[in-house]
Formats: structure tokens, sequence, C-alpha cells
């Protein structure tokens, strides 16, 4: 028997390819994380007749992208990234999805994008592995954008690194990440590869970058959002959801 993760992932491995199996080799979590939050759009309940609105920040290849186009097909997605490259692979991967006028493109940064959006008229803002890279200050700035370009009871999904707020725990969780990086891209012979992740982590664990779990949380109560809830906890990935109070 073929059970859901096998076939979720036969069927991004056939659409974005290598892209996907590559990621998925690296990191299962992020794929995984891909999957959660296309299954989180899925349940977003139904107010109207219209198609979904929905805004992704950080469409990258298109993994993400492709969950929630699968997982809701009354919805349009307007997918964000200012990457050209990651975009173009996207633009490549999901044309299906474009020429049907499902998926809509957008090269600006996020805040630029969003700052470019109706007040109340969003249904769902879904990320995932996005807000990490941002600096604070550039984060808090997204997430006030997030609040007010979504509709009233519109939802705000992502799934991210989320850092524990156990300091000695979270350093612990990211040495064996690190571990695993080397163990699988030294044995695939991608030492190129390795050191670009390395690099990048070095960023994500950067003072001016962390996610810390208790601070983010907070950070989206202050702005407004109601229903704040962090699931799947999976070392440093984790799940948030939040709605905007209708």
């Amino acid at each position: 028997m073929i059970d859901k993760k096998s076939q979720y992932d036969a069927m991004f491995s056939g659409v974005i390819g290598q892209d996907y199996e590559m990621l998925n080799l690296i990191c299962p979590l992020a794929t995984e994380m891909s999957r959660l939050v296309g299954a989180m759009v899925a349940e977003y309940p139904e107010r109207s007749t219209d198609k979904l609105k929905i805004v992704e920040l950080g469409g990258g290849t298109g993994i993400t992208t492709l969950s929630i186009l699968t997982a809701r097909e009354a919805a349009t997605v307007f997918s964000i990234d200012n990457e050209p490259t990651m975009q173009s692979q996207a633009k490549k991967h999901l044309k299906k999805w474009a020429d049907e006028e499902r998926l809509f493109f957008c090269s600006d940064d996020a805040l630029t994008a969003l700052e470019n959006l109706a007040t109340d008229s969003v249904d769902i803002v879904a990320s995932a592995y996005t807000l990490h890279n941002f600096q604070n200050t550039y984060r808090q700035k997204v997430i006030e954008e997030i609040f007010r370009v979504l509709k009233p009871g519109g939802q705000f999904i992502n799934g991210d690194r989320y850092s524990l707020d156990d300091i000695s725990k979270h350093t612990r969780v990211v040495q064996q990440e690190v571990s695993g990086y080397f163990k699988i891209l030294t044995k695939a012979n991608k030492l190129d590869l390795l050191e670009s992740w390395i690099v990048h982590l070095f960023n994500d664990e950067s003072e001016n970058h962390i996610m810390r779990e208790s601070l983010a949380l907070n950070q989206l109560r202050e702005i407004g959002f109601s229903q704040i809830n962090l699931s799947h906890r999976m070392e440093a990935n984790a799940l948030v959801t939040a709605i905007k109070p209708a």
C-alpha cells in the first residue's frame, strides 16, 4: 500500500524534479513543512463562493506553491519572490497553473509587494522558510503588512524555523542538523552545496535574524493577531498559524 507521504513525494518529484529531490535529501523536515502549509490551506473555511485569494511569501522554486495549489482548487495564488533564478524555475515548473490563471508571480521583495496590496483584500498569507531569512526590523514591518492586507477572519500560515526558547537545547538541535548536512552532502560529493548551507545557517542563527519562538508569537499578538498557534514542532522547525480578528 502506498501511503500519503509516498504519494506526495511522487507528485512533487514529478513536477518539481531535482529541486524537490535534493531538498528532501538535505532537509526532509522542510518538505514536510511545505506539505503542512498546504494542508492548513485546505482546512481554511469557505466564507463565500468566490475563489480564495492567497498570497505566498518566498515562492522559491515552487515546492510550497505547488502544495498550496493542489490543496485548494478554488483559489488563486500570488507568489512573491525577488530571487530571479529561483522564481524562473518556479515559472517553468508551475506553468500549467499560471496558464490557467490560478498562479501569478511577483518579483518585488516581500515588503514592497505587500505594501502594494489593498487593505483587507487577502484570505490567506502563506509561507515556508522565508520569514526567518529577514532581519528582525524588516520582519516586523512584513508581519504588520500581512495583518493589514488580510481580510477580517483571514489567516497567516507559516512553516519555518522557530528557534527553541531553551538556548542550550536549540544549540544541540542545530549541531545535529549540521552533522546531518555533513553526512549527506559529503557522501554525495556536493561540498560546494555543503558550504552554502553552512554559511546560510550562520545567517539564520545570527542575533539579528533568529526567530525565537516566544518572541515571534508575542510579536504576532502585539500586532493584533488572535488564535495564535504553534504546532508540528520538529527540531528547529514548526508550523505557526494566526487569525486576523473578524
